[in-house]
């Protein structure tokens, strides 16, 4: 209803230079309006949210607001806090009605509001001002990635309070189950124009899919009509030469257009494809084991996890999932061998080397250009996959524009600075990768194409990371860190993971624990998932078939003859034997994981 707007742009043009963000651009936001701001690095989204902010001058168009309308803007930059507790830092923004406020974010985003700010990391100085910009009184409410440095519980907690806020939000996020779970419109920024879908970021694939398949059915009819018309021209009558000029000017004119907008389809998209290595040299079985360890700090009392008992193998694709604190970095750590056990075993494979995309970006240096990280040693070429890459040609893989190899990493946005540490991470990786965080920042095309590389990446895997639909799309295993400092395997993607929380807490229904505060109970009728019941019941088959092959091969090779008679024969049963070995321990191996797993559930033990 028109009624119910509040705030508009008209025919909008913003220039940065001689690159033009937005031309003729149109934008409406309603009362009600759960937005989903989406679009490519660099496309011009937070400009957008600067512009309703009123923070961004326009070089053309005009704006309209309702009377006296309030914004509330939490964005990528803050300004310095007061030298004081967390408290004495919101306590401007609110009055004796409203102060309990102050307890209940504190207590959600898991903050000691007596805590000075200079004791707070950079993740819980964001939740700060987080805090901050939901306590202000505002009629629109803008996020740019609101959940960056939020933990799985503070999510959830977070975009439960969106949905029964009174307020006009729109939102920027990389998370697509955060956005799926309170939005009801997506504003989708598209090579300069805004395409409006009325039905919420969970319908966004489906919706974007068939904009894209109509554009296609216009162009292919488009270059059809071209086509017959440069056919005509050519082929015209001498009497009416200057007429059939004029139609093939004309012709020539549409056929370009044609091809800038094909180009331009084709920009909308390309996929990301780095290549990434899919055969694995090393075929040992573990390159880790961990038994009964315990880790702490020096001059600290606590543990940051205790008790982890956990083998790691070559194919392991493993989720890392805890609140902050809870010690995923520092079993990072410990694998990368800078942190010493305190007590227990552990056991790393000879030479194992980890690519390790860190979150904080400690590898990029704001005064160096993207050559020089990608290139350190100098020149034009780095190694990829074991053969000579140009940069130029490698950078395009990652959608850095060949043009700005030498900008500077203090000139990219959070985005692409993420996508530069990948491009270094991925482009010789290790035994294994290690990735902490790596979709903070990203644009959802980007995680669309690491998640489709991580997928064909054949090798050791562990992830830390709050976006779950990203996990339950690259893991097969999540290694969860309680408050309590003990650490539990489950087997599956973060799905998997949540529906054995829920039933353990359908039996602790009576309790106060949360997803993530479980208790041991006796008597638990917890079961394994159809799926893993399935597979358990399916391996001592499977388990009783390999013994009895290797039983006759056995039987076979009891001829002592045998070797000197039919060498052939020999050396073909003996190969046969290892691999019926080695299927024999992944079986086993595989049948040993799924009954630890079935006992931690009927005994509730996490």
């Amino acid at each position: 209803m028109v009624s119910d707007l509040i705030f508009s742009l008209r025919d909008v043009e913003i220039k940065f230079g001689k690159k033009i963000i937005f031309q003729d651009f149109n934008l409406n936001l309603h009362k009600g309006d759960m937005i989903a701001l989406v679009g490519k690095n660099g496309v011009g989204k937070t400009t957008l949210m600067k512009t309703i902010n009123g923070d961004q001058d326009l070089d053309a168009g005009e704006t309209w607001s309702y009377p006296n309308l309030k914004v509330g803007y939490f964005n990528q930059k803050f300004e310095t806090l007061k030298n004081s507790s967390i408290e004495k830092n919101l306590s401007d923004l609110v009055n004796e009605k409203n102060k309990h406020f102050v307890d209940i974010f504190c207590d959600k985003l898991n903050l000691n509001k007596s805590t000075n700010i200079k004791e707070l990391s950079g993740g819980q100085i964001r939740k700060v001002y987080l805090i901050r910009s939901l306590l202000i009184e505002s009629d629109v409410l803008l996020l740019d990635e609101p959940t960056n440095h939020l933990d799985l519980q503070c999510i959830e907690w977070l975009e439960n309070f969106l949905r029964n806020l009174n307020k006009t939000i729109v939102c920027v996020s990389h998370d697509r189950t955060f956005l799926s779970n309170f939005t009801n419109k997506v504003f989708w920024i598209d090579r300069g124009k805004l395409r409006v879908s009325p039905r919420g970021f969970r319908d966004f694939d489906k919706w974007s899919e068939e904009l894209l398949n109509q554009e296609y059915r216009e162009l292919r009819n488009r270059k059809q009509f071209v086509n017959i018309e440069l056919e005509w021209a050519n082929k015209g009558v001498k009497a009416r030469v200057k007429r059939n000029e004029k139609r093939l000017k004309r012709a020539k004119e549409l056929k370009l257009k044609l091809e800038q907008d094909e180009a331009s389809y084709r920009s909308a998209i390309k996929s990301l494809r780095p290549q990434v290595s899919k055969k694995s040299t090393d075929q040992s079985k573990f390159i880790a084991e961990l038994q009964e360890v315990y880790v702490k700090y020096p001059n600290q009392s606590e543990f940051v996890f205790k008790n982890l008992s956990i083998k790691i193998s070559k194919n392991d694709r493993i989720g890392l999932l805890g609140n902050n604190g809870s010690g995923k970095s520092t079993f990072l750590r410990t694998i990368l061998n800078e942190i010493k056990i305190s007590k227990g075993k552990i056991k790393l494979k000879k030479n194992l080397e980890f690519s390790y995309f860190d979150q904080m970006r400690n590898d990029l240096n704001g005064r160096k250009s993207i050559k020089d990280i990608l290139v350190p040693s100098g020149g034009d070429y780095l190694k990829v996959q074991g053969s000579d890459r140009h940069v130029c040609s490698y950078v395009k893989d990652f959608q850095f524009d060949p043009k700005n190899v030498n900008h500077t990493i203090q000139t990219l946005s959070g985005g692409e600075q993420n996508r530069l540490l990948l491009a270094k991470v991925l482009a010789n990786p290790k035994t294994g990768l290690i990735l902490d965080e790596p979709t903070n920042d990203l644009d959802l095309e980007t995680l669309d194409l690491l998640t489709e590389m991580l997928t064909n990446y054949n090798g050791t895997l562990l992830i830390v990371s709050h976006d779950r639909d990203f996990l339950d799309q690259t893991v097969n295993k999540i290694l969860y860190f309680k408050e309590d400092r003990n650490v539990s395997l489950f087997f599956g993607g973060y799905s998997d993971f949540l529906k054995s929380q829920d039933q353990i807490n359908e039996k602790n229904k009576d309790s106060k624990n949360s997803n993530f505060q479980i208790k041991k109970t006796k008597n638990s009728e917890v079961k394994l998932s159809y799926k893993f019941k399935y597979e358990l019941e399916q391996l001592p088959g499977q388990i009783k078939i390999i013994q009895e092959e290797l039983e006759e091969i056995k039987n076979e090779m009891k001829d002592t003859n045998l070797y000197l008679e039919n060498h052939d024969r020999y050396q073909e049963i003996t190969s046969k034997m290892e691999d019926l070995n080695e299927r024999l321990t992944i079986k086993e191996n595989r049948w040993y994981e799924l009954i630890k797993m079935e006992e931690d559930l009927i005994n509730n033990t996490v």
